[in-house]
């Protein structure tokens, strides 16, 4: 499982006007099963995905497809975890 912390390293200003691509991005991934979690940091500084792809490099291929990827707004760090414990009703996150 990942955890990928993303920076931003423009202006929200700049980040909103590639918001709606980003949400679409999101959406996609959703459907396609790659991401579990995502949501924006408080304060607004970035945003957290969480992913329970197989590998980082299959993670790192998807990721470069991100809106806010390519047109170079964030930095993204990959944590990567295996869940050992969960509460109850994510039992799934566990390998």
């Amino acid at each position: 499982m990942f955890i990928v912390e993303l920076t931003y390293k423009v202006p929200l200003s700049e980040v909103d006007t590639y918001l709606e691509a980003h949400i679409n991005y999101l959406n996609e991934q959703y459907e396609l099963g790659h991401f579990i979690a995502s949501g924006r940091k408080e304060p607004r500084d970035g945003g957290i995905i969480l992913s329970k792809l197989p590998n980082k490099e299959t993670l790192l291929e998807i990721l470069n497809k991100d809106p806010f990827k390519v047109h170079n707004l964030a930095d993204y760090k990959l944590i990567e975890f295996t869940p050992s414990k969960v509460g109850k009703g994510f039992e799934n996150l566990i390998a």
